[in-house]
């Protein structure tokens, strides 16, 4: 599983109202899971419709978090072979350990970790019982993440730095004009993403989740009706799809995707 995105995550300053706003705009079921987190917060679970494995998490900004200036984000969890070393393994080509290897009981280990402009993600090496794993549901289901989108300090350094930590390989780059090179990257030969340079009025460099949807102008309407922003879109991409990009109530970036409009 190394280099797999295995899990999404919510942290919010307002749990109900982000749970409520997610199942609406995604269509996502949400219950509270049986194990709190590490830090001792509940913990939410959306899981698509009629489907017993877990989507994304959701879980809430404590105080202290707070004071350490973190803000409602969406955050992706990799799955590493060992979390500690790759944690390490970032260190030491320039990017930072924000939180060091932490266990979750009954579930993995996991780190978060910053590429070296400042973009995170978690590390995550699953620890969970023993027995088979549900399947997957086939890409471009509702529900599930379609794209991942990396707005980097510069994009060319960055794809240099996730394939060394990752082993994703480089698909196939789109010339953007002035705004530079959209640079796809795979995982087992199946493009999963893509990384470009941010533009200049973008604060800092971050990734983002696409979540897929069946229809993406009623998904819009969903937005902005819950209260949410649409800060690009609707845009068509290579291959037919359709995407916008979105604030969530909270301020949390995400994304949407869709086969049609």
């Amino acid at each position: 599983m190394q280099g797999k995105f295995v899990w999404y995550e919510l942290m919010t300053n307002d749990v109900p109202a982000a749970a409520a706003f997610y199942k609406n705009v995604v269509g996502w079921e949400a219950k509270d899971f049986e194990s709190a987190t590490p830090q001792g917060n509940p913990y939410t679970v959306f899981n698509i419709p009629g489907r017993e494995m877990g989507s994304a998490g959701l879980m809430a900004i404590t105080p202290d978090m707070a004071k350490d200036g973190v803000r409602p984000a969406w955050c992706g969890y990799v799955a590493v072979d060992d979390v500690d070393a790759k944690a390490k393994e970032f260190a030491e080509n320039g990017g930072k350990i924000l939180l060091p290897g932490t266990d979750i009981p009954g579930i993995g280990r996991f780190a978060v970790v910053a590429d070296p402009h400042g973009a995170f993600l978690n590390v995550f090496k699953p620890n969970m019982p023993e027995g088979p794993m549900p399947e997957e549901p086939p890409p471009m289901t509702p529900g599930t993440v379609g794209w991942h989108e990396l707005m980097a300090g510069d994009g060319k350094q960055a794809f240099d730095f996730y394939a060394r930590m990752f082993g994703w390989t480089k698909g196939e780059g789109y010339d953007m004009g002035a705004m530079g090179i959209y640079q796809l990257f795979a995982r087992d030969g199946m493009d999963i993403g893509g990384i470009m340079t941010k533009t200049p009025d973008m604060p800092g460099a971050f990734w983002g989740y696409y979540f897929v949807v069946p229809e993406l102008d009623a998904a819009m309407k969903r937005v902005t009706g819950g209260g949410g922003t649409i800060c690009s879109g609707p845009m068509e991409v290579p291959g037919g799809a359709w995407v916008t990009q979105c604030l969530d109530p909270q301020g949390a970036f995400f994304a949407l995707v869709a086969g049609k409009r």
